[in-house]
């Protein structure tokens, strides 16, 4: 393009006008003039998009326009030539090297990704290496980026709630925990337990961005893509049995993934999964009947790459069940979800019971035309929210924790039918519990009542009523609306070996807390003989 042509469009800035937010639906006008000005001789409040060609660029990063708006905009380039044009359109008086293969959008897209903390750090090979694994398009990548924040609250504070120990990050990555410790789990160097948040010493300095924990064994994961680990030395969970012998009572860098950037972890009773942040997938331990695609050792500390389906498509989130695994993946057709692992109870999604050795894709939700946005394992049942808001769940329905009025095994996923004015933004899943949050805030839970767990404290006089009742369709969960604070998060334990509890983590970092609380798991103090807490209590800590 001559930026030199005449009519070239101006942005007119008006001064002195009221703030008002900027939405991803925003029009941009562009008015164009009779006659060009020079540089240097505009008029006040006019700047020519030839004399300053970046302000587009500055408007589109600006207003966090999401991919699929720059490519709606990349698609008007016949409609606006001179506002879409490659960046040969810089080269005077622009201040760097102009990409002359990257539109506005595509430019606006990669600037939006040099914004996130996992890609700052990326050398230009790595960087093109994500490119062509997420589809050839820095939009495609800002798309892969943005899902993975979305669904595992990468860089933000959490609260995890371990079998029969917690674990709570703030936003800054400090880490706190509490509870059962007889494997060192809590990382503070003894095996005594905490019924208060205890800060994890050894780790200052270092920011935590991702948080798990499995039985007797708590892994995290720093902003620079190191995996710390400690309680059992073992990768695979089991509760009961030999491994895991050796105790580790603090943080200790996971020597084998050190030359892997970790953005997640997953742990199951019988192995462990992590996420690279180029998407790829991770295993340790499963078992040495070759379950996933490669032989293994139960005490195998060497990553093996999961095979298959998943070797070139970009994974944004893992889940880790009893005995299998859940990937949500971005592709440049959609999201997908697909399983791998043990498929009793078709908690595998395919209709049937099969195991699967390789990942296979769920194809039922194309057929719900459905876009999976999250995605959790529980230890026998599964769920999805979707982007329109809809909630699917499948497996084992015991308790009713599928939500679909029954106790039946669905081997496929359903829609929840009675959360259809509901518009979910997230899912927790634990040992037949589920719990729903809805975009205003509202919390929903079904499924195994064991533990006051549910959050439905409408106890009788003996103090128990329907407190420990099993609930077959989701509830909302009124006691959480009583602490008048928007939930965000919730997590719940996921083991069958261990009595629930529940978190409740709020917009503004308030940790609420209820279930059982026999080994300090809440972070509460429990007198007399209490060993559970059936209304929500505020843990004494600040996750903000």
């Amino acid at each position: 393009m001559d930026a030199t042509a005449s009519g070239t469009p101006t942005i007119q800035y008006h001064h002195n006008l009221p703030e008002q937010p900027i939405n991803t639906t925003t029009t941009i006008t562009f008015e164009r003039r009779q006659q060009r000005h020079c540089f240097g001789d505009s008029s006040p409040g006019e700047f020519p998009l030839a004399a300053s060609p970046h302000i587009v660029l500055h408007v589109f990063t600006t207003c966090n326009l999401d991919p699929q708006d720059l490519a709606k905009l990349e698609a008007s380039f016949p409609v606006y030539p001179c506002t879409f044009a490659t960046c040969s359109f810089f080269r005077q008086p622009a201040n760097f090297t102009p990409d002359t293969d990257l539109s506005l959008p595509e430019l606006a897209a990669l600037d939006m990704c040099q914004k996130r903390a996992i890609f700052r750090p990326m050398t230009n090979e790595e960087r093109l290496e994500l490119k062509r694994r997420c589809g050839g398009s820095w939009k495609l990548v800002l798309r892969f980026l943005l899902a993975g924040e979305a669904c595992s609250r990468r860089e933000k504070s959490q609260a995890i709630a371990g079998p029969g120990h917690s674990i709570a990050v703030t936003s800054k990555g400090v880490v706190y925990s509490f509870g059962s410790n007889s494997s060192g789990q809590l990382g503070h160097g003894t095996t005594d337990e905490e019924w208060r948040p205890r800060p994890i010493r050894s780790l200052e300095g270092i920011r935590i961005i991702h948080a798990t924990a499995g039985a007797g064994r708590t892994m995290l994961i720093s902003d620079a893509g190191q995996v710390y680990a400690f309680g059992k030395d073992s990768f695979g969970e089991t509760e009961f049995g030999g491994q895991g012998a050796k105790i580790v009572n603090s943080p200790q860098l996971v020597e084998s993934l050190k030359n892997i950037f970790v953005v997640q972890a997953a742990i199951g009773n019988f192995f462990t999964a992590v996420l690279s942040r180029e998407g790829r997938v991770y295993t340790f331990s499963w078992g040495n009947d070759g379950k996933l695609g490669h032989q293994t050792e139960p005490n195998d500390v060497e990553p093996h790459p999961l095979l298959g389906a998943l070797e070139n498509i970009p994974v944004v989130q893992i889940a880790a069940g009893y005995c299998y695994l859940l990937a949500l993946t971005c592709e440049p057709t959609g999201m997908s979800v697909y399983s791998v692992g043990c498929g009793l109870g078709g908690k595998l999604g395919h209709g049937s019971r099969n195991d699967e050795k390789y990942p296979r894709l769920i194809e039922q939700f194309q057929h719900l035309n459905l876009q999976p946005m999250v995605v959790a394992a529980g230890a026998w049942h599964a769920a999805v929210v979707g982007q329109d808001g809809r909630v699917c769940t499948w497996g084992w329905g015991r308790y009713g924790c599928l939500g679909h009025g029954n106790e039946d095994c669905e081997s496929t996923p359903k829609v929840v039918e009675s959360l259809s004015k509901v518009k979910a933004v997230h899912v927790a899943t634990g040992d037949y519990t589920t719990f729903v949050v809805s975009e205003e805030g509202d919390v929903f839970s079904f499924g195994c009542g064991e533990s006051a767990s549910l959050g439905h404290n409408n106890a009788g006089p003996d103090g128990e009523g329907v407190r420990h009742a099993n609930v077959l369709t989701p509830e909302l969960v009124t006691s959480l609306k009583e602490v008048k604070e928007r939930v965000v998060q919730i997590s719940l334990t996921n083991s069958i070996y261990w009595n629930a509890h529940t978190f409740a983590l709020t917009k503004s970092g308030k940790l609420y807390a209820f279930g059982a609380g026999d080994k300090g798991q809440l972070g509460i103090e429990l007198v007399g003989n209490q060993t559970e807490r059936g209304n929500p209590e505020r843990v004494d800590i600040d996750l903000s």
